[in-house]
């Protein structure tokens, strides 16, 4: 497991580079919750985005319901503009087998067909199950199957990753 991970703020910096040049009148920034809607935040706060926000909760969609159940902090999903013809900038904290986006996708397409769905993401860890790739990148990162980074929020430390391996 990586010992020196760059900090989340470094990783938001780099994607925030790499999106600004990409935000017109027409964006609407999607966050996963809840990582991605942590990035979401702050990248409007870092690129001063006055531009639709929405945030998706996407445990109906998963193709895992069934065997997992749902969260116990399962919240809906909020998108308070018209998803039609909009160009959609999808957020998630890690990318993994591509399973969460292929959901939020879906997700999405319920509320209408956007012009184009872009993805970005702190961190691309591999291990796709699907046919996804993220257009905008924090940092790619090559675990093992049973290495698990996350992204994590507190009150003392903000922002931050949390590296766990499965028994």
């Amino acid at each position: 497991m990586p010992a020196n991970l760059p900090t989340p703020d470094q990783l938001i910096d780099a994607l925030a580079a790499q999106i600004a040049p990409q935000i017109t009148p027409d964006c609407a920034l999607v966050g996963i919750h809840t990582g991605g809607v942590w990035l979401m935040e702050a990248l409007v706060q870092r690129l001063k985005l006055d531009i639709p926000q929405a945030v998706l909760s996407i445990a109906f969609y998963r193709d895992d319901f069934s065997r997992i159940g749902l969260h116990p902090e399962t919240k809906p999903s909020h998108i308070p503009f018209d998803v039609e013809g909009r160009r959609i900038l999808l957020l998630d904290d890690v990318l993994y087998t591509g399973r969460t986006i292929r959901a939020a996708m879906n997700l999405l397409f319920d509320y209408g067909r956007p012009a184009s769905i872009r993805l970005g993401v702190l961190v691309d860890r591999g291990g796709r199950e699907l046919p996804v790739c993220a257009d905008y990148v924090g940092l790619n990162l090559d675990l093992d199957p049973d290495e698990h980074v996350s992204l994590e929020k507190s009150e003392t430390e903000g922002l931050h990753f949390v590296m766990k391996r499965k028994p």
